[in-house]
């Protein structure tokens, strides 16, 4: 199944992808970088199934956290509301994974 995006402006300069396990104390940067580096996490997050979420301002705060490091607790509302978002998605689509 497609996924949906939201509608761009061009090409991004940064991309992060993030994941979140249960057992986990927070949800984690795996992915990260600029340019072409950028289009691939986000390309391949698409050919995955995944949903594409643009938030420049929270992108910029996640470029932050070392990659395989957990985000910090200044970030858990914003990740929170993004996480509650693709979990409204999935359950809509009938399918949850678990990933975002």
């Amino acid at each position: 199944m497609n996924r949906p995006t939201l509608p761009t402006q061009g090409k991004r300069s940064s991309a992060v992808a993030i994941t979140y396990d249960k057992k986990d104390s927070a949800p984690k940067v795996v992915a990260k970088g600029y340019g072409s580096l950028a289009e691939n996490i986000i390309k391949t997050a698409q050919e995955h199934g995944l949903y594409v979420h643009e938030s420049p301002e929270l992108v910029g705060l996640l470029m932050q956290v070392d990659l395989d490091q957990h985000i910090p607790p200044e970030l858990y509302q914003a990740v929170a509301e993004l996480l509650a978002w693709l979990y409204a998605l999935e359950s809509r689509d009938g399918e949850f994974t678990g990933e975002a």
